[in-house]
């Protein structure tokens, strides 16, 4: 029996419509493939959270080699810039640091002792609670944090740089519909 060749359902069409328009990339070659293998699958959400993955790896690639050229790994900086936006001292205990960076105790005590040993960070006890201690951000570790972040900005507005400022506002607005909902 002689199958017939059917055209993709509207939303691959539009997706490779897109892609021929701006050109090709690796996750259009992977959708191909599955509409070989399994032209019964609608792929147009694998070809957006593919690319979303991708992106975010590659970004964060890019991020991390930023900030190992200030001295810190992509978990040290988020531990600064954590202090960093919290109100001046930029003081927080570590049972703070942990919630807001999602990190278990011990993730957070290696990040801490390394940034402590760097001068970045300094512990000190905290006055409501002799047990506690607060962690602040020292002028050092303000000037890498506020280094380190405006060279990350800088990467961030170049990979953006091909969408002119309505796409950027549009793109921003649909991952955040998206991150909401899951």
């Amino acid at each position: 029996m002689e199958q017939q060749s059917e055209s993709p359902p509207p939303s691959q069409q539009r997706a490779t419509a897109t892609a021929t328009k701006g050109g090709t990339d690796a996750v259009d070659a992977i959708i191909d493939q599955w509409r070989v293998a399994r032209p019964d699958l609608r792929t147009d959400a694998m070809a957006t959270f593919g690319r979303i993955y991708r992106l975010a790896r590659i970004m964060g690639d890019r991020i991390e080699k930023i900030y190992q050229e200030y001295g810190i790994s992509r978990g040290e900086f988020d531990v600064l810039a954590t202090l960093r936006r919290a109100p001046a001292p930029h003081t927080l205990s570590p049972r703070e640091l942990t919630a807001a960076l999602m990190l278990t105790t011990g993730g957070m005590t290696g990040r801490l002792d390394k940034l402590e040993r760097a001068g970045l960070v300094l512990r000190s006890p905290d006055p409501a609670d002799r047990r506690g201690l607060r962690i602040t951000l020292t002028d050092a570790g303000r000037t890498v944090t506020d280094q380190a972040v405006a060279a990350g900005l800088v990467e961030q507005q170049r990979a953006l740089s091909r969408l002119d400022d309505e796409q950027a506002r549009q793109l921003n607005e649909l991952l955040r519909l998206l991150l909401i909902d899951i």
